[in-house]
């Protein structure tokens, strides 16, 4: 089988240029065949080979924190240099940070020292901590300090690439204006994007800019904005297995055999599920909501920022009784139960969760909207959600600035809506990904079908006009296999059609 990559891999093109459809990877310098693509990657791709080696390659120097996750710039797929062999099953990657599981039920992390638990750190230049750096301190409007997090003044997960196609950088809304929320609500529950900064004379933004101030850092106060982990094993209870890990903006989510998750990385939104906005947790938690007899600890209603949802007597049979598949997002997360059922958490300024509003949701949220509808598939983006049924539906919430819902129109969509699309009638979907800003999906037939953000190619269909509804991506005599979107780009393994 061979791996296709369309979209912005820096070093994989000579030109630094995008790919704009499906372009042939060069096989890994193993020389092995390949397993399966992996989702994430902020600048850089990812793929298991058949004995398991997780392989790196796009990346370059001129972005750095790409450059430290991989090792090295990389034109074709290399193995990671890991310290020890593993067979690793599963993977992937955040804005500036990857997670790995191995055959064992261990896991290995890396990337920015706030996502990595125990990180051992590196600065950009691989050579370990500073003896000095000149940071910023942020003061709140209550003139409270805060330690910084990396790239604090723009949405991280929101970085644009620089090509030789477009050598302007976009301004990117800080932290404080985009939790702002002037965006208008209509009868149809649809967010208006129209404006979504705070007024320059609105002094009671939800979240006021913070004031910044410069100062000099010692060693041990170095910020993260220098600072890289190298990999390590994650630390969890003796006996624990996992089997599935999402990574998101700047957190993971972990889930074990026996169905418990585990969350650490930057929380500040709710992202991790704790029920609280603890900005920084570096170790890893259990998410206490999602154990119990039943999905919500047993009880027989599940709450959440619209209102409390009635259920039957027997919730198990709704919400089900352990959680199955993961999908984190920029800033919020989704987990999918054995019955079906969905719960969110998180950042909800788009209704990125479904909820109804656009709430932050503390604690895992069932998602009721759905309700009656047996999900089989979930992922998440920057701003927005997207969900396959057993039927092979597929339903999306959350932003729609770029069309990236694939329901028309550039509205935001507080509830999972149908994806209604022609092209999509008579076909089952059985596996979603999504990127910063589009999304993808796999049919049982092994089509793809893309739509969304296409402004460096990565919905692979031969320009870099935005689609706001799914468009097949040409395969020629080719089936996917399986599919994986990162942050700018799309990978697809194929096989010959017989």
């Amino acid at each position: 089988m061979t791996i296709r990559m369309w979209g912005y891999l820096p070093a994989a093109s000579v030109q630094r240029t995008p790919f704009l459809q499906p372009t042939p990877v060069p096989p890994s310098s193993s020389g092995e065949g390949w397993r399966s693509v992996c989702s994430g990657g902020c600048g850089f791709g990812l793929a298991l080979s058949d004995s398991g080696k997780l392989n790196t390659w796009g990346s370059t120097n001129d972005l750095g924190q790409c450059y430290m996750i991989t090792g090295k710039e990389q034109e074709r797929p290399e193995p990671y240099l890991f310290n020890r062999d593993a067979n690793f099953v599963q993977a992937a990657a955040g804005w500036a940070h990857c997670v790995a599981v191995t055959d064992k039920g261990e896991v290995f992390t890396w990337g920015w020292s706030e996502c990595v638990p125990n990180a051992n750190l590196a600065t950009s230049d691989g050579q370990g901590a500073l003896g000095g750096a000149s940071s910023e301190v942020v003061e709140d409007s209550s003139g409270q300090t805060l330690r910084p997090t990396p790239n604090e003044q723009s949405d991280t997960a929101d970085s644009t690439p620089a090509t030789s196609l477009d050598t302007s950088r976009r301004s990117i809304p800080s932290f404080g204006q985009e939790k702002s929320r002037n965006g208008t609500l209509s009868s149809s529950n649809k967010l208006k994007n129209t404006n979504l900064r705070p007024a320059s004379n609105n002094k009671s933004s939800v979240e006021d800019v913070p004031k910044r101030r410069k100062v000099v850092m010692s060693t041990e106060d170095a910020t993260d904005e220098n600072l890289m982990a190298l990999p390590c094993m994650v630390t969890l209870d003796p006996g624990v297995i996992i089997t599935c890990v999402a990574a998101g903006g700047r957190h993971t989510l972990a889930l074990s055999d026996a169905g418990k998750v585990w969350g650490w990385g930057y929380g500040g939104e709710g992202q991790l599920g704790l029920g609280s906005r603890m900005r920084t947790v570096s170790s890893p938690q259990p998410i206490s909501y999602l154990e119990g007899p039943s999905i919500g600890n047993g009880s027989t209603k599940s709450a959440n920022s619209s209102g409390v949802v009635n259920l039957p007597d027997e919730p198990s049979k709704v919400l089900g009784t352990r959680v199955v598949g993961l999908a984190c997002g920029g800033r919020h997360s989704a987990v999918l139960t054995d019955s079906g059922a969905v719960f969110s958490f998180g950042w909800g300024l788009y209704g990125q969760c479904g909820q109804g509003s656009t709430d932050d949701e503390l604690s895992p949220a069932y998602v009721s909207a759905l309700g009656g509808v047996k999900i089989t598939g979930i992922a998440a983006g920057l701003w927005h959600t997207v969900f396959i049924s057993d039927t092979g539906d597929v339903y999306a919430c959350g932003g729609n600035q770029f069309g990236q819902l694939g329901t028309g129109g550039d509205q935001a969509e507080m509830l999972p809506t149908l994806v209604d699309a022609p092209v999509l009638e008579n076909e089952k979907c059985v596996y979603v990904s999504c990127g910063a800003r589009h999304s993808a999906v796999m049919t049982e037939s092994g089509k793809i079908f893309s739509w969304g953000w296409n402004k460096y190619g990565q919905l692979g269909v031969g320009d870099s006009v935005d689609r706001d509804t799914p468009a097949e991506v040409t395969l020629k005599e080719c089936s996917a296999k399986s599919m994986a979107c990162g942050w700018w780009h799309t990978l697809a393994l194929l096989s010959e059609k017989v």
